[in-house]
């Protein structure tokens, strides 16, 4: 096991025994002195912080942007994209530094608007990326293929966010990487870099590990299960195929480069089934 792998395990284990030491708090108090309840969470923080800066020594490493095919086909409007800001969505962990997330939009406002307050949730159906194909961006191997967890209903409302943010999220990252990005690929483009694909539809998988694809074939369905607002895209290139050890590795998509957030961009090709 590596250091960094280690080093991930002692994090969410350290959370883990913060959370039974609350627990234990609040149904026999005099068993654990309060002070003691607080040392497993500063130590997780502690770690994620050294993490976190580790990462960021290791950008001035980072190799040239990959170019690889996009990973869908049709009108998207990316969010929360490198082109924008680095790490893209706040964290270096689990190889996200030049994450990118896309939404389809077939046409301007084709799809459900955030609500503050109602409808709280809404089934995965109302948007159109739910079902959407995913794409081999390049020739490679699948190396990780899962689809067994749920996708759960939006979390694009005031209190469905709230909930998401303040619990939903910190579950799953104290159960691990796999709870974060769901159902997920990950293929192995070769020369040390891995394409990933997370919370892909349930039971959509049209490869396993250790199939070879060729660029445009379809690997699975966009979904809405793991750590995710709405039916998305989330795609990434990194360094490693274990998530609790990758790095990320900036990108650019032939014929669209790197959107922005808020931009539409449309992407064409060709899509085979293998």
């Amino acid at each position: 096991m590596s250091a960094r792998k280690a080093a991930m395990v002692t994090y969410r284990c350290c959370w883990l025994l913060f959370v039974a030491l609350v627990l234990v708090g609040l149904f026999a108090e005099r068993l654990v002195p309060f002070w003691l309840t607080f040392v497993p969470a500063a130590a997780a923080i502690l770690i994620g912080l050294l993490l976190g800066r580790r990462s960021v020594e290791d950008l001035a490493k980072d190799r040239p942007a990959v170019e690889v095919g996009p990973p869908v086909t049709g009108r998207w409007v990316a969010v929360n994209s490198p082109a924008d800001k680095v790490p893209s969505h706040g964290t270096h962990g689990y190889g996200q530094t030049y994450a990118i997330d896309i939404v389809a939009e077939p046409e301007e406002g084709g799809r459900p608007p955030f609500r503050w307050l109602w409808p709280v949730a809404r089934p995965n159906r109302d948007f159109p990326a739910f079902d959407a194909p995913l794409v081999a961006v390049a020739d490679g191997t699948v190396v990780r293929a899962s689809d067994g967890q749920r996708d759960h209903r939006s979390r694009n409302s005031g209190p469905a966010l709230a909930y998401l943010m303040l619990l939903e999220a910190s579950v799953r990252d104290m159960s691990g990487a796999h709870r974060i990005v769901g159902n997920h690929v990950v293929l192995d483009l070769g020369d040390g870099t891995y394409a990933a694909y997370a919370h892909v539809r349930k039971g959509s998988l049209q490869v396993e590990a250790g199939d070879t694809v060729r660029e445009g074939q379809v690997l699975a369905r966009c979904g809405n299960s793991g750590n995710s607002t709405e039916p998305h895209v989330h795609f990434q290139l990194m360094d490693h195929p274990d998530l609790d050890v990758a790095r990320g590795i900036p990108f650019t998509w032939r014929g669209v480069g790197v959107p922005a957030g808020g931009e539409a961009f449309t992407a064409e090709g060709a899509v085979s089934t293998g």
